[in-house]
């Protein structure tokens, strides 16, 4: 039953349980109150038996529903049995039933493969006896059509006489007969169609399924019809189309689930014996096939196609990639191969055969005189080949044991469907005017001589033979067809049946899945119901807890009060006996001064004795008043006490509630508070900054604000990012020569330098940081190729390196050696020291080895003739006055150079530069070449060119070289000012590891007294860790510094096991504390039983034992968190014990009160 608190009162929810309210008047009112009246401070009896009907009959009211909750309880269970023992049955009905329906498919399945198994022969033999039939009728057929006159071509030239044989008039009147007959298999009209030619072609179509090649041809010259034939239009379909419609039609016709036809497709073009595959450009991953013979073989791709919608749009695309050239398609082939591969499982039968559709070129073999060269070698070709497929004909109509395949590309790629068991048919398309008579009769002659070479048939005395042999077998194979048929149905009917089956194991399927999902269903909403009424029977426990808690406590309030009002009531009883005795007094003295008044003998001595009495008598009503005041003090310190026992019985359930808990043992209140320590899935950084608490000593403070810096992050500017992309994309293999790979990287090189300059000296850091990593995989990408300015790199260098220096005073500590010890005359080898020393502020310790080769300055002065020498003394002119020596742009570029080689590799010389500004380095060069080089030191004109300029001019040329020669690289490691930077770099990485160790070596020794402390700790030494490792990911990913050719780190960091250590035993530590503080928070429940009170002490047991895995420093912290848990768990235990001997003794004084 929850409870709230406002204005300092509680209200309760359950009606009759409202605080009484104080009233007391003023004491003027209770003064001007007439008779005394007995007054009570707590509520009427009749209030405390209504509140207690009124608990009563909630009580009773939660136990009916109780019973009525578990009565629907049982009865959910029992139905949820008997549905589950309903879903039982049915399920093992329907299994049973569909092992049926299995064994049943099985079967249907064995006579499935046994029936394809007897129907596999017929269908072979079918095969069979159709080619047979076919070759009977002669392999090779030669049909003929003759396309409609147009309009402006005249009369018509040829005529029909049958369907076999075509007239056609010469024209020629030297002769009798200008008519000529010429006679094929078939003979088409004009008026013939499409689909009757292909009725007489579907035969082929069929063989060609069968297993067998087939190869038709669309002959004819140019605008006879051939394309029309063969392709037809958008109305009315050619034979590519219809063909293949036909092979898919009787493809499905054939499949069954044991055989399998698939297609392909290959289209290529043949012009001038050139072969373009059209199907290429559709991918080059199509699987490829290989025509023709070994020796002249080609690989074409073949694009698989499962309907006729895919041949047309494969024939779309290959038209579309031929083109439009109409002169081109004249003279040039155009091949359709449909490739049909067929597989039976049953009896393991693999078959391949192909449907070749050729569109042959013009046959017109006429050259003009204005035909061009190229024109002329296209119709050679187109001769040509039509010349070697007419001979392949005739060689195997004639049976010939040679046929010439190799003499044409296109008879040699058909090889395999021109003769053997194959089947050919040549459709000669001729056009009927007058003017193509020259062009129709040699068409006719070409196709007539193939056709009338056919002698399968033999002479007319074994027509007669051949035709009872054909009708055999036309017999046979009608009756084969008819068996096949049966056995077709048969299978129709199994298959038939099979599905009925299957549809029936569908049903019941979805019926035992809808059963399923019924019980599931149902089970679900038992648990939820069970859960929900689980729930619910628990809080009406726990409100019935309340309750009772409530009555005990009420009964406790009654008991307590029904003491005090025995109490108010002697006191009453006390006070009203008190008021009858000074009733009577007065009444005794009223008596007694009336009779002093009528009486004769009344004296003056009476007069001070009425006065006694009066005063006697207003001493007692004072008296009384001050009872009365007593009194109600007394009332008011009852009602305070009433207070204060509402107060203790809800004082525990408020320290429940609440975040904080002081402990009566403790030297000062304890706040136990959660803190955040940093850690997270990703293992990301720590943050000191959010730590609540400071450690005590000052040691501590100290450590952890090091640890306090933040890490820095690298500021992003416009010009930082767009020069970090110019380095990394420069790409060297975009330029032509290594004249514009120079040009580019120096000149990206100039932009990060006018970047630095254009910042200024406040942002230069800035944007050097920013940079710094593109700088140098640039650098480091580009120094194989010797392509940059090493001026340029030098001064880059030297920009990284004084920004380190600026930030670490462990670099700037670093002494170098004076310039002097660089520089040497060419005669006296090392220079003569010089007073100057290093620069102010520098520790005593040097950077380079005393023993350093200088450079060799090779300035000597000019040797005076004798001449010159008199025409000196003439003039009057000293010796020793002479004009300085004047040195040559060539003895400077020399100079340079020298440096430049002196330079390289040179880290000495390196570290001279770094830590010694140009102005100051240069200046002292030209001082020691003024000292050393006496003949420049001469007082003389100070214009150009004199002892100044020569001065400038050789220091400059010196630094110059020098700073060339320190950004050369040195195969294969980089240059000195990179190997410089590269150890600067080392030092600083080793300094800060150390620096990280300092400090944790610190932290690891502190000892924590109370969990704050170990939390900060904690959190410390994780930061330390998170920095260190943080420095060893920048020090791998640092492109500044160089990689060793044995593959070891450049800079090692220092054992860290002591703090390893520390900080897991400081974890281990966190969470025993942790734990500590959840036992002392649930110790503190006022509802806990003893027994659980006796597990947390075990709990603290366990505790104790995981003490071992600390460190000793961390031991004392842990056994007096432990202890001190350990005393508060024993004073509420015996609290609670306490509370209950309380409680059983006031219902023992409430049982014997009623």
């Amino acid at each position: 039953m929850g409870e709230q608190r406002s204005n300092n009162r509680w209200n309760w929810e359950v009606t009759g349980f409202e605080p009484r309210r104080l009233s007391s008047p003023p004491p003027d009112e209770r003064r001007a109150g007439a008779p005394l009246v007995r007054r009570y401070s707590i509520s009427s009896p009749h209030s405390l038996e209504f509140q207690k009907q009124a608990l009563a009959s909630k009580v009773n009211r939660l136990q009916d529903e109780i019973k009525l909750a578990k009565e629907d309880y049982l009865e959910l269970r029992q139905e949820a049995s008997d549905l589950q023992e309903y879903s039982n049955a049915k399920l093992d009905r329907v299994t049973r039933y569909l092992g049926v329906l299995a064994e049943k498919s099985r079967k249907l399945d064995q006579v499935a493969l046994e029936s394809e198994a007897r129907i596999s022969p017929l269908i072979n033999e079918k095969k069979r006896l159709f080619n047979d039939l076919l070759t009977a009728k002669g392999s090779i057929k030669v049909f003929c059509r003759a396309r409609p006159l147009f309009e402006d071509e005249g009369p018509s030239i040829v005529e029909f006489p049958d369907d076999c044989t075509i007239r056609v008039n010469t024209g020629d009147d030297a002769i009798s007969n200008p008519k000529k007959d010429f006679e094929f298999d078939r003979v088409y009209g004009p008026h013939v169609g499409q689909a009757e030619l292909f009725s007489d072609v579907q035969p082929f179509v069929q063989s060609a399924l069968d297993g067998y090649n087939v190869s038709i041809f669309a002959y004819g010259q140019t605008r006879s019809g051939k394309t029309h034939t063969m392709e037809g239009s958008s109305h009315d379909r050619g034979l590519c189309a219809r063909c293949f419609e036909e092979l898919f039609d009787l493809a499905n016709s054939d499949s069954t689930s044991t055989s399998k036809f698939n297609f392909s497709v290959t289209v290529f073009d043949l012009y001038n014996e050139q072969i373009r595959d059209l199907l290429l450009e559709l991918g080059s991953n199509l699987p490829k096939i290989c025509l023709g013979s070994p020796e002249h073989s080609v690989e074409l791709v073949q694009e698989k196609v499962d309907n006729p919608l895919d041949f047309s749009k494969v024939l779309r695309a290959a038209f579309q990639t031929r083109g439009s050239d109409i002169l081109k398609f004249n003279v040039s082939h155009l091949v359709i191969m449909v490739h049909i591969y067929y597989n039976n499982l049953i009896t393991g039968e693999n078959s391949y055969s192909k449907l070749s559709l050729v569109d042959l070129a013009g046959s017109e073999g006429q050259i003009l005189e204005e035909d061009s060269g190229e024109r002329v070698t296209d119709l050679l070709h187109v001769m040509k080949s039509l010349s070697a497929l007419g001979d392949v004909l005739s060689s195997l109509t004639s049976k010939k044991d040679v046929v010439p395949y190799g003499n044409s590309m296109l008879t040699n790629l058909l090889a395999d469907s021109l003769g053997g068991r194959s089947k050919t048919l040549m459709i000669a398309n001729i056009c009927p005017n007058a003017a193509n008579l020259s062009e129709t009769v040699s068409s006719l002659n070409f196709s007539s001589r193939a056709r009338n070479a056919v002698l399968s048939l033999g002479n007319r005395d074994t027509i007669k033979k051949w035709r009872d042999i054909a009708n055999d077998a036309r017999k046979e194979l009608y009756e084969k067809e008819k068996e096949t048929q049966d056995l077709k149905q048969e299978v129709m009917g199994l298959k038939q049946a099979l599905k009925d089956a299957n549809d029936q194991c569908v049903l019941l399927y979805n019926e035992v899945q809808k059963a399923w999902k019924v019980s599931f269903t149902l089970q679900s909403d038992l648990k939820s119901e069970n859960i929900m009424l689980a729930d619910k029977y628990k809080i009406e426990k726990e409100q019935n807890a309340q309750l009772r808690n409530q009555v005990a406590q009420l009964l406790q309030m009654e008991q307590e009060q029904k003491i005090q009002m025995q109490q108010q009531d002697l006191t009453i009883q006390t006070l009203q006996e008190k008021i009858k005795s000074l009733e009577s007094q007065i009444n005794g003295a009223l008596l007694s001064s009336e009779g002093r008044l009528f009486g004769s003998e009344m004296g003056r001595g009476a007069l001070p004795k009425t006065t006694g009495d009066s005063m006697d008598s207003s001493a007692v009503t004072k008296k009384l008043e001050e009872e009365l005041k007593k009194r109600d003090t007394l009332i008011e310190r009852l009602h305070e006490e009433n207070e204060k026992l509402f107060d203790r019985l809800t004082e525990k359930a408020s320290i429940t509630g609440s975040p904080q808990m002081s402990s009566p043992l403790s030297k000062g209140p304890t706040s136990i508070q959660s803190r955040d320590l940093g850690r997270n899935d990703n293992g990301k950084a720590r943050s000191m900054d959010g730590l609540p608490l400071p450690l005590p000593t000052d040691k501590t403070e100290a450590s952890v604000a090091l640890v306090k810096s933040g890490s820095e992050k690298v500021k992003t500017t416009p010009a930082g990012e767009y020069l970090t992309a110019a380095l990394n994309d420069f790409d060297p293999e975009q330029y032509d020569s290594i004249a514009a790979i120079s040009d580019g990287a120096n000149k990206l090189l100039m932009l990060v330098l006018a970047a630095v300059i254009k910042a200024g000296a406040s942002r230069e850091h800035e944007i050097l940081a920013e940079i710094r990593d593109a700088v140098f995989s640039f650098i480091r990408k580009m120094e194989p190729k010797r392509v940059m300015d090493t001026m340029l790199v030098s001064r880059v260098r030297i920009l990284y390196i004084r920004s380190l220096l600026a930030r670490s005073p462990e670099l700037q500590s670093i002494k170098v050696s004076p310039v002097e010890y660089f520089l040497e005359r060419p005669n006296s080898g090392r220079s003569r020291s010089s007073s100057r020393g290093s620069s102010p502020g520098r520790s005593p310790i040097r950077y380079a080895d005393e023993l350093i080769q200088g450079f060799k300055v090779n300035i000597k002065p000019e040797r005076k003739s004798k001449l010159s020498s008199v025409v000196s003394r003439i003039r009057g002119l000293d010796q020793d006055t002479l004009r300085p020596q004047q040195v040559t742009g060539g003895k400077l570029r020399e100079i340079q150079e020298e440096a430049k080689n002196f330079a390289v590799g040179n880290k000495a010389l390196a570290a001279l530069f770094v830590h010694t500004p140009a102005g100051e380095l240069q200046r002292q060069i030209r001082s020691w070449l003024a000292e050393n080089f006496e003949f420049l030191s001469i007082t003389g004109d100070e214009a150009s060119g004199g002892t100044t300029g020569q001065l400038e001019l050789l220091s400059t040329a010196i630094m110059d070289g020098w700073m060339a020669g320190l950004g050369a690289a040195m195969p294969p490691n980089t240059d000195a000012l990179g190997q410089l930077l590269s150890e600067y770099a080392k030092r600083v990485y080793t300094s800060q590891l150390q620096h990280l160790k300092d400090i944790a070596g610190t932290l690891a020794t502190e000892m924590a007294e109370d969990a704050p402390q170990v939390a900060k700790l904690r959190s410390a030494l994780e930061s330390v860790d998170h920095k260190r490792r943080k420095i060893l990911q920048q020090m791998r990913t640092d492109a500044a510094l160089l990689t060793l050719e044995s593959g070891e780190s450049l800079v090692r960091s220092p054992s860290t096991a002591a703090e390893d250590a520390r900080l897991a035993s400081l974890i281990s530590l966190d969470g025993i504390l942790k734990q500590v503080k959840d036992i002392v928070r649930q110790s503190s429940v006022n509802s806990m039983s003893r027994s659980k009170k006796k597990a947390m002490l075990a709990s603290l047991d366990e505790l104790v034992e995981r003490m071992p895995s600390l460190l000793d420093i961390d031991h004392p912290c842990a056994q007096r968190q432990i202890a001190d848990a350990r005393h508060l768990v024993e004073v509420y235990l015996f609290l609670l014990l306490y509370s209950r001997k309380w409680s059983i003794a006031c219902f023992l004084l409430v049982g014997q009160r009623s």
